[in-house]
């Protein structure tokens, strides 16, 4: 009698633990749906409750006014090509490197990326500025996505060649010995087999990509190039008086991202665990 008291004092506390840890991780969502939807005279009263009147002018003034298309847009723009370019480079090199393993100089590549990962950021800020200065690629969207891949690398040939170690090495000499020659034997066997741990690469490289901040305050620096989270930050700097059109934009922008991850979330975590069993 004792111990089932026991165990069911502790199962509630633990159904008590993940109540709170939920509420704690759901409630900035909450709080910024419904600053989105109130008015300013609203939330001066309450701004916590829900809205007793949906505000939707927030939304529509708020993409007017923070110019939220064109941020838009070049988030689209950078994230998707620095997302294609880390996808198909690192995924070929990876490849190499996992093949390779038996290789001091490929092995010492691939610890080179693993301690590329604890440089801090901050070291080399300045040096990249200077550099895309000399080369013109300040306030350049291509500037930022170079330099936003650069950044990444590391990380994501970590990640994928954990994975391609996973794969037999026998579908591989079964294509050389059918006449398939490298280019091919990849792309047309290896690379589908790795769709979980790409698709995992590619969800994480793009939030990380698109909810940048510290690459792309420090580079694009006009208007006319800002991406949605320094739209967000100016924005909210100029209309903090404004909630309800500050959050309003804060809630336009969750929408690309968001739809991906829950479009690819199946795949993240197979793709990290798959990578961590061989890695």
């Amino acid at each position: 009698m004792m111990k089932s008291r026991g165990k069911n004092v502790g199962k509630f506390f633990h159904t008590i633990l993940k109540w709170l840890i939920g509420i704690i991780c759901i409630s900035p969502m909450y709080v910024a749906i419904i600053y989105s939807l109130k008015s300013k005279q609203e939330l001066a009263v309450n701004r916590f409750a829900l809205p007793e009147v949906l505000y939707w002018e927030n939304f529509s003034q708020g993409i007017v006014q923070s110019n939220f298309f064109n941020a838009l847009k070049n988030s689209f723009i950078t994230t998707s090509l620095a997302t294609i370019i880390l996808t198909v480079i690192c995924s070929m090199a990876s490849y190499i490197i996992a093949r390779k393993n038996n290789s001091k100089f490929y092995n010492s590549v691939y610890f080179i990326f693993v301690a590329a990962m604890i440089i801090p950021f901050q070291s080399i800020l300045t040096p990249l500025y200077i550099n895309l200065l000399r080369w013109g690629l300040v306030n350049s969207l291509i500037g930022f996505v170079l330099a936003k891949s650069g950044f990444q690398v590391a990380f994501t040939v970590l990640i994928i060649t954990g994975f391609v170690k996973s794969i037999p090495r026998e579908l591989e000499e079964a294509a050389n010995i059918d006449g398939a020659g490298l280019y091919r034997t990849y792309w047309q066997i290896i690379f589908p087999l790795m769709k979980p741990v790409i698709f995992t690469s590619v969800v994480l490289n793009a939030l990380n990509i698109w909810n940048d901040f510290q690459i792309s305050v420090t580079i694009l620096q006009k208007q006319s190039v800002r991406t949605l989270p320094l739209t967000q930050y100016f924005f909210f700097g100029e209309n903090n008086s404004e909630l309800g059109l500050a959050f309003a934009v804060f809630v336009l922008s969750m929408i690309p991202v968001l739809t991906l991850y829950l479009s690819l979330q199946k795949y993240i975590i197979s793709g990290i665990t798959s990578g961590a069993v061989k890695g």
